[in-house]
């Protein structure tokens, strides 16, 4: 007896690009004291007034089966923080509530996909978007990006890859390279979308850590409404990793169709999390900003010392908690270099090549320790890429 093909091929025979954090925890559980700067994990806990308002919630009840789709109120509440952000209008009935933004991504492809169908994203792309596109049966094509032109996928990689395609997955702010995708670049893909009928997956995961430019929902671009499906989450916005609430925003059909996929597969997320959902976003704008501000100091901070090592390329974050460094003068993989910085200096950090070809020779450092612990962090790694560059 063997599995499916489909679980067979989820990783495609290889590798699913997290052996370094594998690695890591390992060497952290067997008494080792690793740093690390490999995954997307804030450095502070879920505030304990969200975390008092989820007790509250399980003491008073809400332990029991939920309704599948979400509590209206959270719906109700995502749709109007939507509409008001995009100006596009937008009910609870566009929206349901998922068990984290991954959940919501595989929901969304499962939605719109037939098996055999071919679904494109962009390289350098989030570790779990291939695999999420074959474990649901379809075929991936991806579209690499270069550091020369940021990472911005450009009209004709756009057009040139998705003619066959029918779906276009996409990510902005993007994890892991941390740039933000610009007015152009958003109309390229909104008009190669509506010239070659393709639904957009617009991953927005990141939205509220902005450093520089402006987030741009494919979703609020005339004439994408209907062929847009967003995902949402709390995992980063809130601190809110663990609790595993998220969220897809799409037509009245396809999330009707996500709901009954949801009563087949997860049945829901508890009450207790939504309510704690519910206190959160109720806490508005400048809650979020607490959250995100300390990336974007780290990310200063960064910069700052990144001017002791001119041999060491990077492009400054424009958000996210990630910053990418290039450390090809090293004359080493991405990979490579994350297993020696591991093993020597006992800091992990994750891999380029675990994002795709276009960061092959880099690696993503999460900007998640303290300041000063942080900075300290970062300026060994930096030391030790320089000691090693050719």
């Amino acid at each position: 007896m063997k599995p499916s093909n489909r679980i067979e091929n989820i990783t495609n025979g290889g590798s699913d690009g997290w052996e370094i954090f594998y690695k890591a925890r390992k060497m952290m559980a067997s008494g080792i004291n690793v740093i690390e700067l490999s995954i997307g994990e804030h450095d502070i806990g879920t505030d304990p007034a969200i975390l008092k308002s989820m007790h509250k919630a399980a003491i008073n009840g809400q332990t029991g089966y939920a309704p599948v789709p979400g509590l209206e109120e959270l719906r109700a509440l995502i749709a109007y923080r939507t509409e008001k952000k995009t100006g596009i209008k937008t009910t609870l009935e566009n929206v349901i509530v998922t068990p984290g933004g991954q959940s919501a991504l595989f929901a969304a492809h499962m939605a719109i996909l037939d098996e055999g169908d071919t679904a494109a994203y962009i390289d350098p792309y989030y570790a779990t978007y291939p695999t999420t596109i074959r474990s649901i049966g379809a075929r991936e094509r991806r579209i690499i990006t270069s550091a020369e032109n940021y990472f911005q996928p450009t009209f004709d990689q756009l057009d040139s890859a998705t003619q066959k395609t029918k779906s276009l997955l996409i990510n902005s702010p993007n994890n892991p390279t941390s740039m933000v995708y610009n007015k152009a670049t958003i109309k390229n893909i909104c008009d190669v979308a509506k010239k070659n009928n393709l639904w957009v997956i617009s991953d927005e995961v990141y939205h509220t850590q902005i450093w520089a430019g402006k987030h741009i929902s494919p979703r609020e671009i005339d004439n994408m409404v209907e062929r847009t499906l967003v995902i949402g989450s709390l995992s980063k916005s809130h601190a809110m990793t663990g609790s595993r609430l998220g969220w897809l925003i799409g037509p009245e059909i396809i999330i009707s169709k996500a709901i009954d996929l949801a009563t087949n597969m997860t049945y829901g997320v508890p009450g207790f999390v939504q309510q704690a959902g519910i206190f959160a976003l109720e806490q508005g704008k400048k809650f979020e900003e607490k959250i995100s501000e300390p990336f974007n100091r780290r990310s200063k901070l960064a910069l700052d010392i990144l001017k002791d090592f001119p041999c060491l390329g990077h492009i400054p974050p424009q958000g996210t908690m990630y910053l990418m460094l290039n450390i090809r003068a090293t004359g080493m993989s991405g990979l490579s270099f994350a297993g020696k910085l591991l093993d020597v200096e006992k800091i992990a950090v994750m891999p380029g090549e675990s994002f795709g070809e276009a960061a092959s020779g880099h690696v993503r450092i999460s900007l998640t320790l303290e300041d000063n612990k942080f900075a300290e962090t970062f300026r060994s790694i930096c030391k030790f890429a320089s000691d090693l560059s050719l």
